[in-house]
């Protein structure tokens, strides 16, 4: 009964576009899941591993980090340990849009599709109708698109050596910060907290493994916090 109301409520509630948006990101999503695959194998793991990962995980971060410990000779312990910690920015997300995730068992399957893009395509809306559509929609599509681009990623791995070459990796940043400019111009306290995270993860990328500098870029909404605080 919720799923029907979901796909309803998108049908009614997204514009033509926010629809346009979502599947950009969406076919993003995809093009990064070809480089995610291509690695995987590349780096000796079989085609089905990395659509299965994708399928169980959907976080794009914590899957390459998981693929490069292992082939770097790592143990599975620590890759999962690693996995879970560049995850936990997640809990934040959580908190952040409680009210679009669902009731009952289909809010398991909402915290599932929980990622850096469903999260920012709510809070860009004003109200919370378009918000859980807007989570949804972008949800279900990167389910689909982010295991079948690891699926032909993976199967073009068995010929392409070097897929940093094709630089299929600055897409989806490039779409994610189109996605939220308007908003960072348009509020003052977001454009600083966005600016001090991206200075810490800047400084912490040459010391912490990939994901890590992108949860300690969290720290930069203590600066909005703090002056909020200080409004009142």
């Amino acid at each position: 009964m919720f799923i029907l109301s979901i796909m309803h409520s998108l049908w009614r509630t997204l514009d033509r576009p926010l629809l346009r948006d979502i599947a950009l990101v969406c076919l993003a999503v995809g093009v990064i899941g070809l480089s995610y695959g291509a690695i995987a194998v590349a780096s000796g793991f079989p085609v089905w591993f990395p659509v299965v990962l994708g399928l169980l995980v959907v976080a794009a971060s914590s899957e390459f980090l998981f693929i490069g410990i292992i082939a770097a000779g790592g143990s599975p312990v620590a890759a999962v340990l690693a996995g879970l910690l560049v995850n936990a920015r997640h809990l934040p997300f959580g908190l952040a849009v409680p009210d679009v995730l669902g009731r009952g068992a289909w809010r398991f399957l909402g915290t599932h599709l929980m990622n850096d893009e469903t999260v920012v395509f709510a809070l860009a809306q004003k109200d919370t109708a378009r918000g859980r559509a807007a989570y949804w929609g972008c949800g279900l599509g990167i389910v689909v698109c982010w295991p079948a681009g690891a699926a032909i990623g993976g199967l073009a791995g068995t010929v392409i050596d070097d897929t940093g070459a094709f630089g299929l990796d600055a897409m989806f940043p490039a779409i994610l910060l189109a996605l939220i400019l308007p908003a960072l111009r348009a509020d003052r306290d977001k454009r600083r907290a966005a600016l001090a995270g991206s200075a810490i993860a800047l400084a912490a990328v040459p010391f912490l493994p990939a994901g890590l500098p992108v949860l300690l870029a969290l720290a930069g909404l203590s600066l909005t916090t703090a002056r909020k605080k200080a409004v009142r």
